[in-house]
């Protein structure tokens, strides 16, 4: 009898022994989730930015394994102006929002939507352009509405915004496609692959990713783009809500290449236009 009561404390005491450490690391992660890291950030030289490397125009790489891209291109700019070099760790989309919780990097910075459930979990900059989701199909499909897709497979990447107004608003959409069930996908580079194998008939993805792409294609117009009736959608930076000095930072130097011009100069390279940006100079 000695034996088992003893043999229970020895349990009870490591039980919570690990609710403790269970603790401490809950304590430690919010802790680093409310910190402002900037004066970390100007020590380091250097503030690292996730993204997925397969979002053209935002950011991707070229054959030679460069990344490149709007993105890439206007944190450059923006982080110039404070002598800190902008480095780009690639990562998985589905875990981005974990990835900055550890502290793996600083931000999220990759054609990155604003939306209800992620501002519960991290603050963002001010919003630098407009976006909206849209359905691409080929045109031989003759689909020319989300009705259209019934009975049809649809392909949408994993943990995209895309992905959540599917889920938010099944009507739209998500209830007309093949067992009210997208096939989801890690990158839309697979997805368009599909797409063109006709292995999904429609897909749901980013309105700048698909201008982009489809203008680089031989046959442009082999390829029908639908808007729909989800309501458009604004690219922001995500940071750790305690980043308090980074986000009035990077706010700051957004208008000022805006001010200059410059913002406006790295629109027209990548898009040939810059009405889709949101910062207007307050210099006029």
């Amino acid at each position: 009898m000695k034996k088992k009561i003893l043999i229970f404390i020895a349990l009870l005491f490591f039980a919570l022994g690990l609710t403790g450490c269970s603790s401490n690391q809950k304590s430690v992660a919010q802790q680093a989730n409310t910190a402002d890291t900037w004066s970390h950030i100007k020590k380091r030289g250097r503030v690292i930015i996730g993204l997925d490397d397969t979002f053209v125009p935002m950011g991707f790489r070229q054959k030679d394994g460069k990344l490149v891209g709007f993105d890439i291109d206007l944190a450059k700019a923006v982080f110039k102006q404070y002598g800190i070099k902008a480095d780009f760790q690639p990562i998985d989309w589905n875990m981005k929002e974990t990835e900055l919780r550890n502290q793996t990097i600083d931000l999220i910075w990759n054609g990155y939507t604003i939306t209800p459930a992620r501002e519960k979990q991290l603050a963002f900059s001010r919003p630098y352009m407009a976006n909206r989701q849209v359905l691409v199909t080929k045109t031989s499909e003759k689909i020319n509405s989300f009705k259209d897709m019934q009975n049809k497979t649809l392909g949408v990447q994993t943990s995209s915004s895309g992905a959540s107004l599917l889920d938010e608003h099944p009507t739209m959409l998500k209830n007309y496609i093949k067992n009210k069930t997208p096939v989801l996908y890690d990158s839309f580079n697979n997805a368009l692959m599909d797409l063109d194998d006709n292995r999904i008939q429609g897909l749901l993805i980013d309105s700048v990713y698909a201008g982009y792409y489809i203008s680089k294609e031989k046959d442009p117009d082999s390829y029908n783009t639908t808007r729909g009736g989800f309501s458009g959608e604004d690219f922001a930076v995500g940071m750790r809500k305690g980043d308090k000095t980074l986000k009035k930072k990077i706010d700051t130097g957004l208008q000022h290449l805006s001010n200059t011009g410059e913002l406006q100069k790295i629109s027209q390279k990548w898009f040939g236009n810059s009405d889709n940006i949101l910062i207007k100079p307050n210099n006029k």
